[in-house]
């Protein structure tokens, strides 16, 4: 069995001001990098970590400065906002609509969870037994939700209250 652990890029400037980064790279406001260098402190123990390769995610884990070896996979980018890059938070809403419709010249969620699937079949094939430590973004933690745990629908989750804690837990 892989022990598969999920955690947030940490706290990005556009999160402090309300903007939805989506496929641009971001970058970690001073909070975010101290909450990155306690993500570190918390995860030693795992054997491979997976970042998006967006730059929030992968200066989390620079940040983290985890001992295990970093790969960065494209599959783990948060959704594609499309023209909605960068732009209000506010403007995503509703995001229940984009489960199966993609933004305007971006992604839909359903896009999300068939890439997730495949990060996790190929997790499943190379990592077997071992504790992988994922670090990305939030469409990433609805999916893995929505694969590994609940099966709850994508809807639901989207508009579930995040409630932020120190690291999701799945078995593959």
């Amino acid at each position: 069995m892989t022990r598969l652990i999920y955690e947030t890029h940490s706290i990005t400037v556009d999160n402090e001001r309300g903007h939805a980064t989506g496929w641009l790279p971001g970058e970690l406001s001073a909070e975010g990098r101290r909450l990155a260098e306690e993500l570190g402190e918390r995860r030693q123990d795992v054997d491979v970590v997976f970042s998006s390769d967006l730059r929030r995610a992968v200066e989390t884990v620079e940040l983290a400065g985890l001992s295990a070896p970093h790969l960065q996979d494209w599959r783990l980018r948060e959704c594609d906002y499309g023209e909605l890059n960068g732009g209000p938070v506010d403007a995503l809403a509703p995001r229940v609509e984009r489960v199966r419709n993609p933004f305007p010249g971006g992604q839909s969620y359903a896009d999300v969870v068939e890439l997730t699937r495949s990060f996790l079949a190929d997790v499943k094939q190379w990592y077997d037994a071992a504790t992988v430590l994922v670090v990305a973004h939030s469409a990433n933690r609805w999916a893995l939700e929505h694969l590994l745990r609940s099966g709850r629908p994508m809807e639901e989750l989207i508009e579930a209250p995040f409630d932020w804690q120190p690291g999701w837990t799945y078995a593959l």
